[in-house]
């Protein structure tokens, strides 16, 4: 049994524990999954069965990837998002649909971004988010990163929604609080939610509640890259 399956990950549950619960419920020891996503984050996580398919997953890690997030201004956590301890609060200054719209085309095309400590990049074979657990900063080069889309989508103070389509290896939890920082505020995270990548949709994914029964092989896909 080899093969990609497009899933809805829900919140809660870590992009690991999708790939665990699948190789249970197959029997195949090898699965992987491309693009890791928060565990508040919901929405597209492909996921690969058998060595056949793993052996493709940096194919389909170049893909773009589309998101709906929601920002909350006025507050900064340790972790740009919801799950972390709020460290710093500052007030939102009044703000125009315009002002923000021209923030926003700012940060289209190629920008950097320093990784936030809170991910698995590894340093010295260790996740940087087990050694912020244990309140050591280390630094973090710039990475260049393509925002291809970011839209305004609702601003309803100290909310705002957004869209963006962006390029590989692109933190979205950063963009929400560079986004804050030039707004002359702070921010994080409340929602994210992956709503494509490439041209696999969330609307096509399944539940693992779905995985659960049906008979999973006669869902898994054949691995092939959908332009």
């Amino acid at each position: 049994m080899y093969g990609l399956l497009n899933i809805d990950k829900p919140a809660a549950i870590t992009s690991f524990g999708v790939v665990k619960k699948i190789r249970h419920l197959t029997g195949v020891k090898k699965v992987g999954h491309s693009g890791t996503l928060d565990p508040f984050s919901t929405g597209v996580l492909l996921v690969f069965v058998g060595r056949k398919a793993t052996k493709h997953i940096s194919e389909f890690s170049d893909l773009d990837k589309e998101y709906y997030g929601k920002i909350k201004f006025g507050e900064r956590t340790d972790t740009a998002d919801l799950t972390g301890k709020i460290i710093e609060e500052k007030p939102i200054p009044e703000l125009s649909i315009p002002q923000i719209r021209a923030v926003f085309k700012s940060f289209i095309g190629t920008i950097k971004q320093i990784p936030p400590m809170f991910s698995a990049i590894k340093r010295n074979g260790i996740r940087l988010y087990k050694l912020a657990r244990k309140g050591e900063i280390v630094e973090r080069k710039p990475r260049n990163v393509v925002i291809k889309e970011l839209k305004l989508l609702e601003y309803k103070k100290p909310f705002l929604k957004f869209s963006t389509v962006v390029s590989k290896g692109t933190y979205i939890r950063v963009l929400a609080e560079d986004i804050a920082e030039r707004l002359n505020t702070v921010g994080h995270l409340v929602e994210l939610r992956r709503l494509r990548i490439g041209d696999f949709l969330v609307k096509n994914a399944m539940s693992l509640n779905e995985l659960n029964s049906k008979k999973i092989g006669n869902l898994i896909m054949p691995v092939k890259i959908k332009l």
